[in-house]
């Protein structure tokens, strides 16, 4: 999985720079902000520079185009054609025939100006000569605006440059991984358990080299294993080849530290007084290898009965007393669901002071713990009981979710938390409940509509998923609710032609298998936009449409 690449891979890698750089004729240790900004910095400066070279340019060529039109429009050019005494005499008066029109320019006028325009060609001007001059002016005019409008907002320039440079050569070069927020993840979670592990209960010995002995489970080398004697020691060990326990294993399984669901009921007889008594409790937090004690502490104090319940279920067990005891009821019940649940080094509850010959289990029972609530962390994909995201409801341990994505699928999944989804691709996750009603309208891309069909989910495998709108390129789920009586509204068109629409939908739409294609409901505009509101309860007898 992508969470198992995170963790054992270099598929993120973190890294420290610890660049020298010269900054102000000073060597400098910067970090990966500090350079990024330094050099961009630089470059904001480096186009600021190039904008104000370009600006001089501009304004430059300007003034020359704007003197080369007043030479020839005003015939200023005719000084040439005089007889004057000396060429500088010729330069004055252009000079001259030009003080009328300074005020139009925005530099003094140069006698390289003048000089630059007397080498121009004499020849007959024509209006369009002018108008072509105007329209040069223009366009400079036009220039020297966009410049300057960048260099007043120099940061969305640079930003802009950065995007071109994307664009001019990035062809080719696309990122081929996404960018996505991942939560913490514990290694353990999410390591592949693949390794057999194996108890032998007689002997004490838990580990994945005890071939011949029984079979518990698979694990990961992370994982921690639990196990409980008949004297009622209590064990979490490493995974190992080879690790004792201690004689007569009454249970081994994988530990999940701070579970607080899991509890063990248990009862013990007192090796000193020869009392029994009943526990129940949880195991969340241990010192891996220690022993504990889970009885009084007695040396010869043996377990009676245990079990494990996943969701702190308390079942009835039969005890049958000793035949030689002096109590004139052999036989009696208890009910487990009458005990607290304590922490792990409670005695527990007196059951009998008489010695016991067997507890057999007799009927299940109920869990004695509230259901579990679920949220659904929406910016990282996960399920989590910590009030992150969106709250999904109480969930009892058969419980299960309903998944729908926007390609058409729909998928039920159980209450692992470590199950990662894709948040981007998610319309609807919600406690699966299979008399519920499911409203979609889906895109048909061949006959461009939209197409809506109402049904119940009909399949139960978990962590499959199955489409459930019309196969084709293209189609795609629009919008998805579980409401009893969905309101659909949908407004189309822009501008002056928009329409607005409500339908009824339980009304118009009967309810029909999961793979049918479903009835048109209107043609497809890429002005379109379809949300649900939740009907008003108002008694009457309402409208189709409205």
């Amino acid at each position: 999985t992508i969470d198992a690449l995170y963790a054992f891979t270099d598929c993120e890698v973190s890294i420290s720079p610890n660049a020298c750089v010269i900054v102000n004729n000073k060597p400098q240790f910067l970090g990966a902000t500090e350079l990024l900004k330094t050099a961009t910095d630089n470059t904001k400066d480096l186009l600021k520079r190039e904008l104000e070279i370009k600006l001089a340019e501009l304004q430059e060529k300007w003034h020359y185009t704007s003197l080369e039109k007043i030479f020839f429009e005003e015939k200023i050019y005719k000084e040439l054609e005089k007889k004057h005494e000396t060429w500088d005499k010729v330069l004055e008066a252009i000079d001259k025939a030009f003080v009328p029109f300074k005020k139009q320019l925005k530099r003094d006028i140069t006698r390289e100006d003048i000089i630059k325009l007397t080498e121009k060609p004499v020849r007959r001007i024509y209006k369009l000569d002018i108008d072509e001059l105007n329209n040069q002016i223009k366009g400079l005019e036009a220039d020297i605006k966009q410049v300057k409008h960048d260099l007043a907002n120099l940061v969305d320039f640079a930003v802009a440059y950065y995007e071109n440079l994307l664009k001019k050569y990035g062809k080719g070069r696309e990122r081929k991984t996404e960018i996505k927020q991942f939560d913490v993840i514990q290694a353990k979670t999410v390591a592949i358990a693949n390794i057999k592990f194996y108890a032998n209960f007689a002997d004490g010995f838990v580990g994945t080299g005890l071939k011949k002995d029984e079979y518990i489970t698979e694990v990961s080398e992370l994982d921690d294993i639990i196990a409980f004697t008949k004297g009622g020691i209590m064990k979490v060990v490493k995974v190992s080849d080879k690790t004792f326990i201690g004689k007569d294993i009454l249970h081994v399984a994988v530990f999940q530290k701070s579970d607080e669901r899991t509890t063990y009921n248990m009862m013990y007889v007192d090796g000193k007084t020869g009392v029994s008594y009943a526990k129940r409790f949880n195991v969340t937090g241990i010192t891996r290898d220690k022993e504990y004690d889970l009885t009084k502490g007695s040396e010869k104090s043996r377990v009676h009965y245990f079990t494990v319940n996943a969701n702190g279920e308390a079942e009835v067990v039969k005890i049958v007393l000793s035949p030689n005891c002096s109590a004139k009821k052999k036989e009696l019940e208890f009910y487990f669901e009458e005990l607290e649940i304590k922490g792990r080094g409670s005695i527990g509850n007196q059951v009998t002071k008489y010695p016991i010959k067997s507890v057999k289990f007799k009927e299940a029972g109920r869990s004695t713990l509230d259901a579990k609530k679920l949220w659904f962390d929406d910016k990282f994909g996960r399920l989590n009981p910590e009030e992150k995201g969106i709250y999904l409801g109480k969930f009892e341990a058969e419980d299960r979710l309903l998944v729908i994505y926007n390609d058409g699928n729909y998928e039920i999944v159980d209450q692992e938390l470590t199950q990662r989804f894709d948040t981007e691709k998610i319309l609807l996750i919600e406690k699966f409940d299979a008399e519920k009603v499911i409203t979609a309208v889906y895109l048909d891309n061949e006959k461009l509509q939209y197409n809506i069909k109402r049904f119940k989910i009909e399949t139960s495998t978990l962590h499959s998923k199955f489409l459930f709108i019309k196969e084709g390129k293209g189609n795609m789920l629009e919008a998805v609710t579980t409401d009893e009586k969905p309101i659909l509204k949908v407004k189309s068109g822009r501008g002056t032609q928009v329409n607005n629409a409500k339908f009824k939908v339980a009304n118009m739409v009967e309810v029909m298998g999961w793979k049918a294609v479903g009835t048109k409901l209107t043609d497809f505009s890429k002005s379109v936009e379809m949300e649900w509101e939740k009907p008003v309860e108002d008694g009457g007898q309402g409208a189709l449409f409205e």
